[in-house]
This record gives structure tokens, sequence and C-alpha cells, in this order.
């Protein structure tokens, strides 16, 4: 089986991880891999060390040269569902280049953030290709077969999922925390944010909730356009000595494993982060908004708590309850973990995106009950 995975973007997180370790895992399976990804980004800089064929493009200026050259030969070709760009979106293009070139590419797209201003057509993009859509979340997979009527069997759900052998908390991940992320002094409890520094992840409304917190420690750990802003919220609310930045990291286990708590306060816009599950499998526990799947892994009092996106008092009540009941943490993180390991295990999810892809392949028609 030739596999395409398309990856539309310049940006690196949890949904491009994925990307990378799924052409390994794909690969180890048997299949052929192509990486189909904007030239500069991070994904094309990882492709190397995947093992996968690139096909890269103009990000800016996308022509069909490349995209064809990358999807011919393929059986199916897997994209990632992201944001229009004007009058261009990944899965459009990659449909319009499938029937205008005559090729018997199987496109499916992988969806997990959904927004009122995302268009059906971009799950569904033409008819006359043979197509399926996974949903990364039991909250999109309602969504799409609700709100844009597609057909329940067009829509399969399967988690991304977690490694949960990387994912583990151990003696000695915790040491090389401690030296990998200092902290200020004290010995107040340490929350940790894993995200992009942007608006809608809500970074802004926890310092604001921190600066409540007397002895909390924060670390920040991430990169985006809202950093200088976020540094001068810090500065301006008198939290330098208890907050730290840190750059986007390759391992973010070690970041869970310095902290007591892990929050992600986003105010809109999320499927399932990574950083929930790779929390959960570290047994530390999660205040996060609800939104998107996020309640399909946090749960309330087993495995942390969700509170509505942008309620500054909500997120303040569960973080002051965790943070001051260290026993309760033990239990939630316990219980996350297994969880992790019971449901959503990284290896057994790429099973099934495999047993998905390997019958998306062979079927002859759109209409196939599976798609």
């Amino acid at each position: 089986m030739h596999i395409c995975l398309i990856e539309d973007t310049l940006l690196h997180g949890g949904t491009q991880i994925w990307v990378t370790e799924a052409a390994r895992d794909f690969l180890r399976r048997g299949a052929d891999v192509t990486l189909l990804t904007p030239a500069g980004g991070w994904v094309a800089e990882q492709t190397a060390a995947t093992g996968a064929r690139l096909v890269t493009y103009d990000w800016e200026s996308p022509t069909a040269d490349a995209w064809v050259a990358a999807l011919r030969g393929a059986d199916v070709a897997l994209c990632t569902v992201h944001p229009p760009r004007g009058t261009f979106h990944c899965a459009r293009f990659a449909a319009r280049c499938i029937v205008e070139h005559g090729l018997s590419t199987c496109l499916v797209t992988k969806a997990g953030t959904v927004v009122p201003t995302y268009r059906r057509a971009f799950y569904l993009p033409d008819e006359r290709v043979r197509s399926g859509i996974i949903a990364i979340t039991a909250f999109t997979r309602r969504y799409l077969v609700e709100t844009y009527r597609l057909s329940e069997q067009r829509v399969t759900l399967i988690y991304q999922g977690v490694d949960t052998h990387r994912f583990r908390p151990t003696p000695a991940l915790r040491e090389e925390a401690r030296r990998r992320y200092p902290l200020p002094p004290g010995d107040g409890p340490v929350l940790a944010c894993v995200a992009s520094f942007e608006e809608r992840k809500g970074q802004r409304l926890l310092l604001e909730v921190v600066a409540t917190l007397p002895g909390t420690r924060l670390l920040l750990v991430g990169d985006g356009p809202d950093e200088a802003r976020l540094r001068a919220t810090v500065s301006w609310l008198g939290l330098t000595d208890r907050v730290r930045f840190f750059p986007f990291t390759a391992r973010p286990e070690l970041v869970y494993a310095r902290a007591d708590l892990t929050v992600l306060p986003s105010l809109y816009k999320e499927g399932l982060p990574n950083v929930l599950l790779e929390s959960l499998a570290m047994e530390v526990p999660v205040v996060a908004s609800r939104l998107g799947g996020t309640a399909e892994v946090v749960l309330d009092g087993e495995t942390g708590y969700t509170v509505p996106p942008g309620d500054k008092h909500r997120l303040r009540d569960a973080l002051a309850r965790l943070l001051a009941d260290r026993p309760l943490r033990a239990r939630l993180g316990e219980r996350g973990r297994r969880l992790m390991v019971e449901r959503f295990e990284r290896r057994a999810q790429f099973g099934r995106f495999w047993e998905y892809l390997e019958e998306a392949a062979r079927s002859p028609f759109a209409t196939d009950a599976r798609l």
C-alpha cells in the first residue's frame, strides 16, 4: 500500500508530531509513504528522520505539479483538515488534482478541530473522488453528522492516541526534568501549560489566575506570536519570580515530569490536544477548557476537571482545589494513566488507522459502507 500524508502547514504542534510518527509506523508495517507538505515547514524538516519520501511545494502559491507528483501512484491520501487560506483549501485542492488528472487515489480527510466558519466541502470535497472521513474525537464526529449532515457511515471515529511507553513517569525522568526545567525558588506546586503562544490558548487568562494563587509556580512551554505580550503580562502582574518561559520541545514528557498539574485554558478552537493525553499518561491530572473532545479524556473528578472557556473564576476554583490536595492529584493521575493505557494507546490506534486505510485503498466505490 502506498500512503500519501498531506500536512498543509508550516507550523509544529501535536498534529504535526502525529503525522511524522504515523509515517514511521506505516513504514514499519510495510507501506510506501510520501509526505506532501510545504517547503521550509517543520514537517518537511523532520521527514528525513522518518524515512518517508518527501514532496514539497510553495505554501504561499501552491501549484498542482507537486501535488500530482505526490498523489500519483498513491492508493490513499490522508489529509489533515486545516483552515482555508483565502480561496485555497488543502482537501479541496487534493480532490481537484485527483479529478483533473484521472488519479485513482482515495482521499481521506482527518478532522480534529471544527469551527462554524469551516465548510462541509473541507471534509467531503468532491463526490467524484473515492473518499472517507476520520474524526479524531467523538465530539467532532457528532458535529460533522449533525451540522454538515454527513452520513454516519461516512465518518469513522479513531483517536490519535498517546505512546504510553514513552509517556510514563520514572524517577530517572523526574531527575532529568529537574535539571532541564529549573524553577524559581520555593516549594509551591508547579503548573505546566504546553501550548503555542497565541490568543486562543488562553495563557493571558491563566496568568491572571496564577496571580491569585500564592506560591504557585508556572511553566509556559511553547512559542508563537503572543510571546512578547505574555512576557509583558508576567511583568505587569508581578509574576517574574513565579513564571518561567521555555521553548517548544520534542520531549514534552520532561515538562509533565516536572509538574504537579497540567492546565490548558483554551478560549476556542480545540479538537483533542495531545498535551492532555500525554499529561494523563504521565499520571499528571489536567484542568482544561471544555472544548471539542476535551471531556472525552478529562473526566471531571476522575482524571481532572473541565471548565467553561474563558471562565476565570471556575478555572481558579478547579486549580485551587487540585493544588491544595496532593492525594487527590495522585488518585486522578493514576486514573488518567489507566484510561490512556486501556483506551488511548497510540500503537493500537495506529493499527486502527492502518486497517481503515487498507480498506479505503481496496474499496472501489465512494459509497462503500465503511467509507
